[in-house]
Order: C-alpha cells, then structure tokens, then sequence
C-alpha cells in the first residue's frame, strides 16, 4: 500500500501537472496535440480547479482538472477533464478516491452531472466506469474547432 494525500493543486504543482498531462497524452497515443504550457496555466488558473495525489515524499503521482460548466438541459455541472494516475500506482484504488472527491465536490456545490469522456479503446477506463455506475453514451459524437 501506498501512503499518500490528495490536496488542492497550486501553481507551483503546474509543472508537475503538465507532465502527467504529456504521459496522459502519450498514452492516449496523441502527444503531439497538447500546446499547453505551465505559463498558459498561471494564466488560465482562474478557469479549472485540480486536485494532485502527492505521495510521502512529495512526488505528484495523480490529478484531476475540472471546471465548471452549464447543460442547458440540467444546468449547473462540472466538466472532468482529465483524472490521471501514473501507471505504476494504478491498482491503489487512488484513481477510484479522486473520482470520489470530485463527485463530492460536485454534489457540495449543487452540480446536477458530471461529465467526461473517455476513448472507445480504453478498455481499463471504461470498465472503471460502467463499474462505478457511470452512463457511457455511445450516441453523441465530439465536435471540436480550433
């Protein structure tokens, strides 16, 4: 068993968070798509909330980044953006208490879903979530315009 805590992030976690962020992209076998930067996320800090997993030690192994946004059709929600953990702490159940914790955030904060997406190949990720009662809707499709 690991020992670790989840907290808030803050800005001198960036560039820890960034790094997960490319492991996360080079996992999802596209990271050549992320542009961000950790002065793009000092200036954007207003705009998301994260929580790190911090072992013992001080090493970031985990995060989530959310932020709020508003479904017409049920209103006030959060949008997860990304929840990862290194591969080599996955098993630790750490993922499944971040997942916890943003699902009560939501809940303190009156949000009516949350929602996040996550690749048809993922077979890990899919079966974490069909596991935890999560709608998998195969019907919407992404539309993104840079």
């Amino acid at each position: 068993m690991i020992n670790y805590k989840i907290r808030t992030a803050e800005e001198a976690d960036f560039p820890a968070i960034l790094s997960l962020i490319e492991e996360l992209a080079l996992y999802e076998k596209a990271p050549e798509k992320v542009t961000n930067t950790v002065e793009q996320m000092k200036d954007e800090k207003d705009l998301f909330k994260a929580w790190v997993v911090e072992k013992d030690d001080g090493e970031i192994i985990g995060f989530a980044l959310f932020y709020f946004v508003y479904y017409t059709w049920v209103g006030k929600s959060l949008y997860l953006d990304d929840l990862y953990v290194k591969e080599k702490y996955r098993g630790n159940k750490i993922g499944s208490v971040l997942l916890d914790k943003v699902i009560e955030f939501g809940k303190n904060n009156n949000c009516k879903r949350i929602r996040w997406q996550v690749l048809n190949w993922n077979k890990p990720a899919i079966d974490f979530y069909k596991k935890i009662g999560a709608n998998l809707d195969d019907e919407w499709i992404n539309c993104d315009l840079e």
